[in-house]
């Protein structure tokens, strides 16, 4: 059984708001990264609206799965930081959606 679009965005939106909720410990960022993870909820969002059914394919799958896992080893607020800029074009790019949102 393969994955759907939909199902992997929803794993890619649990690590995206991992790295809000550290990001969130920068009290100087936190409106930054509640903004910058809800414009990406919404981000991901449309894309799941248009493709969501669609089966994943097994190299956006892997690609996702290790960006992933990479999000899982940061252990630095302002590192999380970082990847909430990086990890959403990564995710994009994987599926073949453009990079930085449009």
């Amino acid at each position: 059984m393969s994955e759907t679009v939909a199902e992997l965005l929803d794993r890619a939106l649990s690590a995206l708001d991992a790295l809000g909720a550290q990001g969130e410990e920068i009290e100087d960022e936190w409106s930054f990264v509640t903004d910058l993870v809800a414009a990406q909820h919404e981000r991901f969002g449309a894309i799941a609206e248009q493709r969501g059914p669609e089966a994943a394919s097994l190299p956006a799958l892997l690609a996702i799965d290790a960006a992933i896992r990479e999000t899982q080893l940061i252990g630095d607020p302002h590192r999380a930081i970082d990847w909430l800029s990086t990890f959403p074009d990564l995710v994009a790019l994987a599926l073949g959606e453009p990079p930085g949102g449009a």
